[in-house]
């Protein structure tokens, strides 16, 4: 059987859309940017790219379909995600004013390395949208006739699109002249991010199944 081009430009064009939709993803990756520097905001991409093959193989498999139609489960997982997404509301508005790193701290920056990708991870993983959206794409552009092999490559594909689509990101708001700007806000670089996740947490809170 060939590829199905016609779907999957569809299928990525579709994700590529809401992607590049600002929401907590691209507040956390900027965040990170700002607040740490480049490498940071690379393994939070990471992070997050890599929660969407977690999402991609519960719906292949699906296990998305009973998250979406269970309330039970799918309570648990919004409010999970909006106290997570308070959690780091908190510790943004506790955290001192973003300075430009200094070269002794390139060692603790790589023992972060893991931390930052856990923080993409969780994130993207605890969105309750996220189960949504893809249940919503590989039911409406994705035809059952497509083999799990082909799946798997869509999955992937998103999976390098994201990543690619946030390491721009990273790459734009840790540029001199760009964190410059930003580190003159000092506190109130915090508090706007911190704002944020609070105004995110409370939309996932009233997330509703359909």
């Amino acid at each position: 059987m060939s590829f199905p081009w016609l779907e999957f430009a569809g299928l990525m064009l579709a994700f590529g859309i809401n992607a590049v939709i600002p929401g907590a993803d691209f507040a956390m990756v900027l965040r990170q940017s700002i607040a740490h520097d480049r490498r940071a905001a690379l393994f939070t991409s990471a992070g997050i790219a890599t929660s969407i093959l977690v999402h991609g193989s519960y719906t292949l498999l699906g296990l998305g379909v009973i998250v979406g139609n269970s309330l039970m489960l799918f309570n648990i997982l919004k409010w999970a995600g909006a106290a997570y997404l308070v959690w780091l509301a908190i510790a943004a508005l506790r955290s001192p004013p973003p300075q430009p790193p200094a070269e002794s701290d390139l060692a603790g920056a790589r023992r972060g390395d893991f931390a930052a990708f856990a923080l993409g991870f969780l994130t993207n993983l605890l969105n309750p949208k996220a189960v949504l959206f893809f249940l919503a794409l590989f039911t409406t552009l994705v035809s059952v006739r497509t083999g799990n092999d082909i799946k798997v490559i869509y999955v992937g594909c998103m999976s390098l699109m994201l990543f690619a689509w946030f390491a721009l990101v990273s790459v734009f708001f840790t540029t001199a002249s760009v964190r410059q700007g930003f580190f003159r806000f000092g506190r109130w670089f915090n508090r706007v991010t911190g704002i944020t996740f609070i105004l995110l947490a409370v939309r996932v809170a009233l997330a509703q199944q359909h």
